[in-house]
């Protein structure tokens, strides 16, 4: 299984920044969540063991946000020696896939798009505001039959 940090470095490893091509904080929690999230709806368990919590800037794995504060909502810079082998095949393509979909978008489009989704709202209200699994994989596996019908 990976871990948040192998997902993490991972959509950090695609980032072109000449291009401006950045990613924040803030960015990288939803892609993290959005990744967590579609792996539950098409494999049926976690992509990784650390939990997701609801904050008041939406879904946060907070061991990743602590190693990444240090940016603040500045730009992570890319990781220098991470090896892409590290995640199975199935794994890297799921992961392409949902940096293609929401990997364009600014942090706070992910911010507000991520407020819009059950797992989240539900998390606020939960005790401790964990976004619990469950709820994930089934608000995921409702958008898989989204795309799959259109």
């Amino acid at each position: 299984m990976a871990t948040c940090f192998d997902v993490a470095e991972y959509f950090l490893a695609q980032t072109d920044e000449e291009a401006g091509d950045l990613i924040s904080n803030l960015k990288l929690q939803k892609l993290v969540y959005y990744a967590q999230g579609f792996h539950l709806a098409m494999f049926g368990r976690p992509l990784f063991k650390e939990r997701i919590e609801a904050w008041t800037h939406g879904p946060v794995v907070v061991p990743l946000y602590r190693k990444y504060k240090v940016f603040a909502d500045g730009p992570i810079p890319r990781p220098k020696d991470f090896d892409v082998e590290t995640l199975d095949l199935e794994t890297r393509e799921l992961l392409d896939e949902v940096y293609k979909v929401y990997g364009q978008y600014s942090a706070w489009k992910l911010r507000n798009l991520s407020h819009e989704d059950p797992p989240y709202q539900e998390g606020l209200k939960s005790p401790g505001a964990i976004i619990s699994s469950e709820s994930l994989q089934k608000y995921f596996e409702t958008q898989l039959l989204s795309v799959e019908q259109a």
